[in-house]
């Protein structure tokens, strides 16, 4: 009778658990959760299994793989389609996937010019991507140059392992594509992690978009402006580059949200203010810039001039509004002032080439972007 009861107790805590367990979405993933049980199902797109079905990974023949040559003594099974390589003016299908749930992961390491492979997303039935951006502005990249970028939601390895840990739910579906804009074929290799499951009602879609200007116009840039709806701003990329001398990070950052029109809601005190460091990010042992990548924010990137061909000094900045996002309930604009110094302890209006990817949370439908700029109007030069 005692052994019955025990078991009886087992069972009746096995079930508690599982019934626990299905309370949990899998979602919003951190140490403090990771132990829980759920019924999320985990799921993973690459060139290997381009579907993300169950038992369908690795099962290219020889016939079909990107790498058949190299596979070619051990066959089906063993690395045969690793990569894709996309064509020029060709528009790769990275992910399509039906259901509900989340991107959890991406990992790319994509070649050739990052500004001409322009990364989209879309989710459920849209026809207009919400997420439109050259891969390497995406991934903190955009001058085209490796930096090693340590930051919770994005990080760049070497040599140029681009990975994103932003969670991008849906409801229906998700696609992502790759446009090869360059005059030279590309080679992706890339992996997609996301898991089956309840999205909360309250979650808003991911979106990101790219502007740049060369040069500036009226010595202010305009990171967003347009969006329409409720949601929260997370996230700014910068690529700056710097047409004169001195120091150039003077100028204020300005979100105007819900209404407001000359004035802001929320100004800044200065570039290097808002990216949180200080007195022009200078090591005052060096006498250097001293580049910097921690969870939230960064100077990730300098590009010092070579006294040859390298001649503008360019930076690569990174603010992530994860514990402090910005949240707004109707519109949000967002500008910053390109301000340097001049004679006489003056502020110097500059003129320099900004590019600015920026991140938000947001209800759709989402209002139309503004045209990605045009080839030659995206070229480091």
């Amino acid at each position: 009778m005692k052994k019955i009861t025990s078991l009886m107790a087992l069972s009746f805590l096995a079930a508690s658990v599982m019934a626990q367990s299905s309370n949990f979405n899998g979602l919003e993933m951190n140490l403090g959760n990771l132990s829980r049980l759920s019924n999320a199902k985990t799921r993973s797109i690459s060139t290997e299994n381009p579907t993300g079905e169950p038992g369908k990974g690795g099962t290219a023949t020889l016939e079909q793989g990107s790498a058949r040559n190299a596979a070619r003594d051990l066959g089906q099974g063993w690395k045969v389609n690793p990569f894709v390589v996309i064509e020029p003016g060709q528009t790769y299908t990275m992910a399509e996937i039906t259901g509900s749930g989340a991107i959890q992961h991406i990992w790319i390491t994509p070649t050739g010019n990052w500004r001409y492979s322009i990364l989209r997303f879309y989710w459920d039935d849209e026809k207009e991507p919400s997420i439109e951006v050259p891969v390497g502005d995406f991934f903190g990249m955009g001058w085209g140059e490796y930096a090693h970028l340590n930051s919770q939601a994005v990080t760049v390895n070497p040599g140029s392992a681009f990975n994103c840990y932003w969670s991008m739910p849906f409801r229906k579906k998700c696609k992502i594509t790759m446009e090869n804009i360059a005059a030279e074929k590309m080679t992706l290799y890339y992996q997609v992690d996301y898991t089956l499951t309840d999205v909360p009602a309250d979650a808003a879609y991911l979106h990101a978009q790219f502007r740049r200007s060369n040069p500036t116009k009226g010595s202010l840039f305009t990171l967003i402006d347009g969006v329409k709806g409720k949601g929260h701003y997370v996230g700014t990329y910068l690529a700056w580059g710097v047409n004169n001398n001195g120091w150039w990070g003077e100028g204020e950052i300005k979100f105007f949200m819900d209404g407001d029109t000359k004035f802001p809601t929320i100004a800044g005190t200065g570039t290097e203010d808002y990216f949180c460091g200080s007195y022009n990010f200078e090591n005052r042992k060096t006498h250097q810039y001293q580049e910097f990548s921690t969870a939230y924010t960064g100077l990730h990137q300098v590009i010092r001039p070579d006294g040859v061909y390298t001649s503008q000094q360019r930076f690569g900045l990174y603010r992530w509004h994860i514990m402090d996002p910005i949240r707004f309930e109707k519109d949000l604009k967002v500008t910053i002032q390109d301000l340097g110094w001049r004679s006489e302890g003056r502020y110097l209006p500059q003129q320099s080439d900004i590019s600015a990817v920026v991140y938000w949370y947001q209800t759709e439908p989402h209002a139309p972007f503004p045209k990605l700029p045009a080839k030659n109007d995206l070229e480091v030069n």
